[in-house]
């Protein structure tokens, strides 16, 4: 039976060992409690770390804690300490947290933990590898496994892989400053989903993807080497149910059953019935906001003072990464600035700031969230922030009111909170006064709309949207696709070939034999490229011919001492080898005059473009240009050329980086049955990458052996990954044949 393997950092589950004996408990979390169904509920197997080091470890007690963690359906992955200094407390989050976060300055680009990182996810793959199935599906997550979706590929290329960030993904100027970019991009496209919380974060990656790479992307689809890859936003939600059923208890409980904490709260209410509390909740992290929190909360105290003795912020913060330095200074700060409000402001019954450094416990926290008239969350970058949910799903009567940075991914499914930019401490300020006078019917209308969207979309149906989507991707990719060129099909296309007498070859040259380069001019074919094609037409029983959209002159330049057929520009000329070029059709180019001007004025408006002029057509290349400038201008320029020639008997040609104008008469395919004809060829060969072969794809005879150079909708019988894949499949040929 098939099943889901779940792979994060650490496994859903606390180890505790007393008495020499090891027990296990599930965790509490959002990713295990939306992630409950796909892991228990379908025989799933969760992968990760359990908590403790090697070094940890009790040699004795290391079978008993594999079984303990077996029962909770789980599989441990073996960390030492110096793999957790290196990779999680080094690279992950001083490197990807605060550059993902938009702090660059405290990026630290360590060479060292980039090793270790590697590695670490060497070993989590290793583990993956071990459990992995014939139909099962693998779904990673977070930010410190990036390179682990690759590494399954690789191995696995038949498994289905989900990745999903649970932080946010910076723009293209913030990720391009990371000097493993490319590793870290070409490791997540392992994936065949990738999931983001919001839509900007999916359009950063698209578009690192498409400048630091360079491969093509249309809408929230990625084509790299044999795969479609698609990419999604999946904003994840909590476990509404649970904080609305936990809240409505809170709401009946006794003075018996009452919590300390609660008792603290009421009593305060009671006292100063007029007042109103104001929470925030957050880890101690400088992507929070917090310092500026607290300036607001004094800018507040101070522009409006009749709020004193009237307002109070109940601030926890819980404890986080204390050994980091950046974390020790901002713990440092905050601590300097609660002292010095609460000593500005207070007075002999009133402290403005009631300030927690310490985690709680979960029934403490929905104490708070129903005890405070307002939760002020305002985190400088945060990938969703779920805490500004939690207080909205445990708010019973509809009252309270959420303040919410915009910087925060929930901020996109929250329009109804007070959203404020975090760094606009005089915004706050009067942010924070809106809010305490806020009608108690404007605060029910805007919370019914946030509970009732955050009831219909909680986090397990995050989780099932994304399983969802990632078996329709699967089922995408097999479908209506050619198929791939094994070495099973390349022997059986060997028999056929070497059993033939009359062999045609019909090999394109850019993006074929040849991979792209910025500069056309210098794709010139190497001296390995020259012999293995001098090879192939060397055998009597061979024929080859190099069909490309080049121009004439640099074709012929190129083949001047190769014994080949040459069909330049799409079909229009053609060159026996020893003859001079002749033309396939009767030929005009008076429609140049009036189409280059307009090709100009686009060259002129997008920097790194240029016009290639042949002899019946013209080429606007656009590889050198800003990658999403490009795309955006290519669509305009086809648009208007095509508005232009509608009736000239022109077409339109959308190549790799690349738009070319040239008369509809002739094309690859017209050209390649026209020599062929009543030429009784019995093997046919024919290979190419875009849409220009398309046309010999659909037109030369049916038993043709037709091959496209990467994955896309094609008319082709077979693809192939790459280059130099067609060169592997093309030296075999050439083995054959001698």
């Amino acid at each position: 039976m098939s099943k889901t393997i779940i792979v994060s950092n650490r496994l859903p589950l606390q180890l505790s060992i007393e008495d020499g004996k090891v027990s296990s408990e599930p965790s509490v979390g959002g990713l295990a409690t939306g992630l409950k169904s796909v892991h228990r509920d379908s025989n799933g197997l969760w992968i990760g770390w359990t908590g403790l080091t090697v070094e940890e470890t009790p040699q004795e007690l290391e079978s008993d804690i594999e079984k303990a963690v077996q029962n909770q359906q789980c599989a441990a992955v073996e960390l030492t300490q110096s793999d957790m200094d290196g990779f999680y407390y080094g690279f992950s989050n001083r490197t990807i947290w605060p550059l993902y976060h938009y702090f660059m300055e405290y990026a630290e680009f360590d060479s060292e933990n980039w090793e270790i990182y590697k590695s670490v996810n060497q070993k989590f793959a290793d583990v993956v590898l071990e459990n992995l199935e014939e139909g099962d599906n693998v779904w990673v997550h977070d930010y410190q496994l990036m390179l682990l979706p690759q590494l399954i590929k690789e191995k696995r290329p038949d498994v289905s892989i989900g990745f999903f960030l649970h932080i946010p993904f910076p723009s293209y100027e913030v990720f391009r400053t990371l000097p493993w970019r490319d590793q870290i991009l070409k490791g997540l496209l392992g994936a065949d989903l990738l999931g983001f919380h919001t839509y900007d974060y999916e359009r950063h990656f698209l578009s690192s993807v498409s400048r630091i790479l360079g491969h093509e992307v249309s809408f929230n689809e990625i084509t790299y080497k044999d795969r479609h890859i698609k990419v999604d936003s999946f904003p994840m939600g909590i476990d509404y149910e649970k904080f609305h059923a936990f809240a409505k208890a809170n709401y009946e409980q006794t003075d018996k059953t009452q919590s300390e904490l609660q008792r603290r709260l009421d009593l305060h209410a009671t006292a100063t019935p007029d007042a109103k509390m104001i929470l925030s909740i957050d880890r101690l992290d400088y992507t929070k906001g917090i310092a500026n929190r607290l300036r607001a909360f004094e800018h507040f105290l101070e522009k409006y003072p009749d709020y004193t003795e009237k307002v109070r912020l109940v601030m926890l913060a819980v404890p986080s990464r204390s050994n980091v330095p950046q974390y020790q200074v901002l713990k440092k700060e905050i601590d300097e600035l609660v002292g010095r409000i609460n000593g500005k402001f207070s007075t002999v019954s009133w402290t403005p700031v009631w300030y927690f450094y310490r985690s709680m416990p979960f029934n403490n926290l929905i104490d708070l969230y129903t005890s405070c008239d307002v939760a002020l969350i305002t985190p400088i970058r945060d990938g969703m922030n779920l805490v500004a949910k939690e207080y909205i799903a445990t708010r019973i009567d509809r009252t309270g009111v959420l303040i919410l940075s915009e910087m925060a991914g929930a901020s996109k499914e929250m329009n109804e909170a007070l959203l404020i930019n975090p760094n606009d401490i005089n915004l706050i300020a009067d942010t924070i006064k809106d809010a305490l006078e806020m009608p108690e019917e404007e605060q029910k209308k805007r919370n019914k709309f946030m509970q009732k969207r955050l009831e219909r979309y909680n986090v397990e149906k995050w989780a099932s949207d994304f399983m969802t989507k990632l078996d329709s991707v699967k089922s995408t990719q097999s479908v209506a696709k050619a198929t791939f060129l094994n070495e099973k099909q390349e022997t059986e296309i060997l028999e056929r070939f070497k059993k033939a007498n009359k062999r045609i070859f019909f090999l394109d040259y850019d993006g074929t034999l040849r991979g792209f380069v910025n500069n056309p001019g210098d794709a010139k074919p190497d001296q390995a490229l020259l012999e293995m094609v001098e090879d192939l037409q060397s055998n009597e029983k061979n024929e080859v011919v190099v069909i490309s959209g080049r121009d004439s002159v640099t074709l012929g330049e190129w083949f001047k001492d190769v014994p080949v057929t040459l069909i330049a520009e799409h079909g229009v000329l053609k060159k026996y080898y020893g003859k001079d070029w002749e033309l396939t059709e009767t030929m005009n180019n008076d429609w140049v005059p009036t189409i280059q001007p307009v090709m100009q004025n686009y060259v002129d408006r997008t920097p790194g473009t240029f016009i290639e002029e042949k002899n019946y057509s013209l080429a606007w290349h656009y590889r050198k240009a800003d990658p999403e400038l490009g795309e955006q201008r290519a669509n305009d320029l086809s648009n208007v050329i095509r508005e232009l020639t509608s009736n000239h008997g022109l077409s339109v040609l959308s190549g790799n980086k690349v738009i070319e104008i040239k008369s509809s008469n002739v094309h690859k395919g017209k050209a390649s049955n026209n020599h062929i004809l009543n030429k009784n060829y019995d093997f046919i060969f024919c290979i190419g990458d875009d849409w220009t072969d398309e046309f010999m794809f659909q037109d030369l005879p049916e038993d043709a052996v037709t091959v496209k150079v990467g994955v896309a909708s094609t008319a082709a019988r077979y693809y192939v990954d790459d280059t130099d894949h067609v060169r592997k499949v093309l030296t075999k040929f050439r083995q054959a044949s001698s």
